[in-house]
């Protein structure tokens, strides 16, 4: 067998079993959802997909990814019932696009006016200027109006969604031309922030919350001009702040003090010993004693 009859024999699998359980008879969890009902479902499963891929745990995202497309046909098969389209109807339309979308690599590739011979794009930078020329053709051709950012989805995340702003933004030409003018940029909009709270009793409460967006929009376009999405960089700071914070909490703990008993001073005296312990095992044994800085 094939890996792709493998592939079509698993999914086709996957779907029976999804129908089964919709099916009059089935179980009583899964004949009760609603296209609004598995929307957190959705997401939960999104999230602990990207959890795997923070953490590079293949075997983690094996099941993940399952999970993930189990949602997918799940709510295919709510919509099947209703009429209005079958997963397979999904599957031919992603597939039509990625072939239309992909006329280097499954055709011929034309230039705007049709003409054949446009050049095949050679980087990814250009791979996503001609998706943005693609997609404003098909979208003129169905009379439909097209803005470069029309088809960022606002339920994004916020950091998620400012970088894809970005990403069009950027494909059409209006971007910053290097990392370091968006770090001006950021040292600008922190000095209009620390004008705004400098401007007495905390400044203007709608002003700061403005500049504090403008700071962190800019923030995560610098992490989008060095090739860093945001949102997963921000994650591992979490869970590195997380880490650390336990580990102060309880080595405070092991001494006989909670965190509410212990001053500021004596709980970042601790934080600093629980980095240069961290420091120090990242190190290794083949390190000197006076290597770790």
């Amino acid at each position: 067998m094939t890996p792709s009859t493998d592939a079509a024999a698993a999914f086709a699998r996957l779907v029976d079993l999804v129908r089964v359980l919709r099916a009059p008879g089935g179980c009583p969890w899964d004949r009760e959802q609603t296209l609004q009902s598995l929307r957190p479902f959705v997401l939960e499963e999104t999230y602990e997909v990207l959890e795997a891929l923070d953490h590079d745990d293949r075997h983690a995202l094996r099941e993940e990814i399952g999970d993930f497309l189990f949602e997918g046909v799940l709510l295919a098969q709510l919509c099947a019932e209703s009429g209005d389209f079958t997963v397979a109807d999904s599957l031919h339309a992603i597939s039509d696009k990625l072939v239309r979308r992909h006329p280097h690599v499954f055709g011929s590739d034309t230039d705007p006016d049709g003409n054949s011979g446009r050049p095949r794009p050679t980087t990814p930078d250009e791979v996503v200027e001609r998706w943005e020329d693609l997609k404003a053709r098909e979208h003129s051709s169905t009379g439909e109006p097209r803005t470069a950012l029309g088809g960022v989805p606002k339920v994004l995340p916020a950091l998620l969604r400012t970088h894809e702003i970005g990403i069009r933004a950027s494909a059409v030409g209006f971007d910053w031309e290097r990392a370091a003018d968006v770090v001006t940029k950021i040292e600008e909009e922190v000095a209009e922030l620390r004008d705004e709270l400098g401007s007495g009793a905390g400044g203007n409460a709608g002003r700061a919350e403005e500049e504090m967006g403008d700071l962190l929009f800019a923030i995560a376009n610098l992490s989008r001009k060095l090739g860093i999405e945001p949102e997963s960089a921000l994650r591992k700071a979490n869970d590195k702040f997380s880490r650390r914070f336990s580990a102060m909490e309880s080595r405070l703990r092991a001494t006989g003090r909670a965190l509410s008993e212990c001053s500021l001073p004596e709980m970042e005296d601790e934080w600093g010993r629980v980095k240069e312990a961290e420091r120090e095992a990242s190190a290794g044994p083949a390190a000197g004693s006076g290597s770790a800085r």
